[in-house]
């Protein structure tokens, strides 16, 4: 078994990133609810713990405190900021509420020496760090000494070094913090001993291996999306279990402009792997008509995806097992921090489960993985960078970039738009830096002049932004010269828009914006 870490999550919206350092480090790492974290010590079998911050106040009764298994099980942990502070209560110590709150940039004051910050940090230097909270902790447990402090945390960071326990008051995690991701892999590393063995080339050998055990002789199918998702979990059941994959593409008309085309070259041509493609497209559309209410029409593509891909399953003769592209993402955001389910459960993630009258079993090979690592799990297997390198793609398509109701016409207009606004883009040499570009039909009309008469038409919006994971974003400076030569294209080739807008909106932490 591989070397691995846990991640225990009080509700921070940083947790994700905190296994993302972990893995940086070449540290197998997964994520688990504060109230589940015992039942995934017992499956995984770290080699070490890392608490989460959360936004809760230790100090409260209904606060979720540290469950005593992780204390009694003796593995090294690491607490950040509310896990600083659960593990100093659980072990005796104090914490409060501070005479003054941190949030943002603050500078560590190093004290003392560890083998934690040996090589990173030493006695008398001073480090930027980035700080989150208003409580902090007054009085150490027994057995604990002062690493590092601030003004107004006097308790940074501290460390029980027989016992291999730490707490740090700032978020390591962050890039505001420049020596975070190396506090954080020497933990990993120094302190749990785990190898830094894991990487790509070894997560796909053992997936391939996993994905044989779980489906023996069965027949297997995949439904293609066109997305860089499906296309790797495809590729990489397809080396597991090579003909008894059949890959299903259904063209529900809500796709970007050639990409069935695209696929169809890819996987028939290139591969050479079994693909059916269904044309659904006027079934989609009368099942999203009426609709307006963004979740009213994704339960409506969903519903209508099923009934397609079990009819096209029960022509191939019958499959035993269906392919899906869940990412680590998907899986954690579906449950809450205090491990139940989430209030909503996105219904865009693939986590929900199958409907039972389908009775196939669900292989999901990139259940652990985040975008990136998707994305370097693609170039593993030989993915051309076309389609390693796409941006993402919503499963509901261009339905959930027409707010209201969505027709043939509009979907037309979008696909149009859309596909002259990433042909610029590619154009000027900035696709690959950009995480993710798109269009927007907006639900609203502008009068405009264009030549010797009057326009009524609709107006379209335009966003890029920059990302690693998806999970946080900001907007991509794009060139206004740029920016004048897609709209000018759009308006003078798409007959039916006369306005188009630049979204600048960031995405922070837990939002999602036009998808």
């Amino acid at each position: 078994m591989v070397d691995s870490l846990l991640v225990v999550d009080f509700g921070s919206q940083f947790t994700q990133l905190i296994a993302r350092r972990v893995r940086e480090a070449g540290v197998y790492c997964e994520i688990a609810p504060c109230g589940r974290a015992a039942e995934a010590l017992a499956r995984l079998k770290p080699r070490g713990l890392i608490l989460s911050g959360g936004p809760a106040s230790v100090t409260e009764v209904t606060a979720p405190a540290l469950d005593v298994a992780l204390l009694e099980a003796g593995l090294p942990i690491l607490g950040i900021c509310y896990g600083q502070q659960a593990l100093v209560a659980a072990l005796g110590g104090r914490v409060a509420p501070g005479a003054t709150r941190e949030f943002g940039r603050a500078f560590v004051e190093v004290v003392g020496e560890s083998p934690l910050l040996e090589g990173l940090w030493a006695p008398g230097t001073r480090h930027q760090v980035w700080m989150s909270h208003g409580d902090r902790v007054e009085e150490l447990p027994p057995g604990f000494r002062v690493l590092a402090r601030t003004e107004g945390a006097p308790f940074a960071l501290v460390a029980h070094d027989a016992r291999r326990l730490y707490g740090a008051q700032f978020h390591p995690e962050v890039v505001h913090t420049p020596d975070g991701a190396r506090l954080i892999a020497r933990f990993a590393r120094a302190i749990c001993g785990a190898s830094g063995d894991w990487t790509m080339a070894s997560h796909r050998a053992a997936k391939v291996e996993e994905i044989r055990r779980q489906v023996g002789q069965g027949r297997v199918v995949c439904g293609l999306s066109g997305g860089v998702d499906s296309a790797v979990a495809a590729l990489l059941v397809h080396e597991a279990v090579g003909a008894q994959l059949t890959c299903i593409l259904v063209d529900h008309g809500l796709m970007r402009k050639g990409e069935v085309e695209e696929v169809v070259e890819l996987f028939r041509r290139h591969y050479n792997i079994p693909l059916v493609v269904v044309d659904a497209a006027q079934r989609f559309l009368a099942a999203l008509a009426g609709r307006s209410d963004p979740e009213a029409k994704r339960k409506a593509i969903g519903a209508t995806f099923i009934e397609v891909f079990e009819e096209e399953a029960a022509r191939l003769g019958g499959a035993e097992f269906l392919v899906q592209g869940t990412l680590y993402p998907d899986v954690v955001e579906s449950v809450s921090a205090h491990g139940g389910p989430s209030a909503t459960i996105k219904s865009h993630h693939n986590v929900g489960g199958l409907p039972e009258r389908m009775k196939l079993g669900l292989v999901e090979p990139l259940r652990e993985l985040f975008k990136d690592e998707v994305r370097a799990l693609g170039r593993e297997l030989g993915l051309p960078e076309a389609f390693v390198g796409r941006h993402p793609f919503p499963g509901p398509g261009l339905a959930i970039r027409i707010p209201g109701e969505v027709t043939r016409a509009d979907c037309d207009l979008l696909r149009e738009a859309d596909a002259i606004f990433i042909d610029e883009i590619r154009r000027a040499g900035l696709y690959e830096a950009i995480w993710q570009a798109f269009a927007v039909l907006l639900p609203v009309r502008a009068v405009g002049v264009m030549g010797d008469g009057r326009t009524y038409e609709r107006a379209l919006a335009l966003r890029a932004v920059t990302s690693v994971d998806g999970m946080t974003a900001d907007v991509f400076p794009l060139p206004h010269e740029l920016l004048a030569r897609v709209a000018t294209r759009i308006v003078n080739e798409v007959r039916g828009i006369n306005r188009v807008l630049y979204d600048v909106t960031s995405k922070p932490p837990g939002t999602i914006e036009w998808e």
